[in-house]
């Protein structure tokens, strides 16, 4: 069923992006930025950390992935509890992820991506920065446990996916810069995954950056990297405020 909503994307909202854990190319920065959806069902063929499906969570929600260990740490957060989560430790910087302290490894992945910030895979030290991080982040993984208790949450491809009607937010490892995902872009066809993409019943909502040409993607944020300065864009079956390059002058601003 198609949610009936004007189209306006508000710039700059203020409110505080929804996220779990930290984890490489998320899109808590942005994800205020995207169309919202206007489908009762939204789809993440490659869920990651699964922000967009967050900040829209009341939703009916499927995530697919085909990185086990993401699958099974969703999994084990839709039967955890409050507890579950604030008893995990809280480490100090350089100490070390010893597996036989959790009760099963789900524990311990979602543990190794809070150790290190923005990684793409779960890590064994604590990092400097991610010490003073960890307790934060434990409440606000438990304050949203009941946000993905209705979600369905399932392993493999996007070409899997029966095509439906809903909301399609596809951020794929990206052409240039997905090369540091486990699951990277090295045998991934970007020109079939754009026929697929297109080829979506309902609203589809493709991510990337500016490098990328698999797609007419429109510039949408400016984004100040660690090393290089990048600008997120979007392609959409449906209009957007980017479409007008005169609109999209607007997002100049660098996070």
């Amino acid at each position: 069923m198609r949610v009936r909503l004007p189209l306006t994307l508000i710039v700059g909202l203020s409110t505080k992006a929804t996220k779990v854990w930290s984890y490489y190319g998320s899109k808590s920065k942005v994800v205020d930025y995207y169309p919202p959806p206007q489908y009762d069902k939204i789809i993440e063929p490659f869920a990651g950390s699964a922000r967009y499906a967050l900040k829209y969570y009341d939703r009916d929600v499927l995530l697919v992935d085909k990185y086990t260990i993401i699958v099974r740490i969703w999994q084990w957060l839709q039967t955890a509890s409050e507890q579950d989560i604030m008893s995990l430790p809280d480490l100090k910087a350089n100490e070390k992820i010893n597996r036989a302290d959790f009760s099963c490894m789900e524990q311990a992945w979602l543990m190794g991506f809070m150790v290190q910030m923005g990684v793409s895979s779960p890590r064994l030290t604590v990092s400097k920065f991610a010490e003073q991080n960890i307790p934060r982040q434990k409440s606000n993984i438990s304050e949203q446990l009941f946000k993905i208790k209705h979600w369905i949450i399932e392993s493999g491809s996007y070409e899997d996916i029966p095509n439906q009607a809903a909301t399609w937010f596809i951020d794929p490892p990206y052409q240039y810069g997905g090369e540091y995902y486990v699951k990277n872009n090295k045998h991934l066809d970007y020109q079939k995954l754009g026929e697929w993409c297109k080829s979506r019943r309902g609203q589809v909502i493709v991510c990337e950056n500016t490098k990328a040409a698999w797609l007419p993607f429109r510039p949408m944020k400016q984004l100040r990297g660690t090393v290089h300065n990048t600008t997120e864009a979007v392609w959409s079956n449906l209009e957007t405020p980017y479409d007008t390059p005169q609109l999209s002058l607007i997002e100049k601003d660098i996070l």
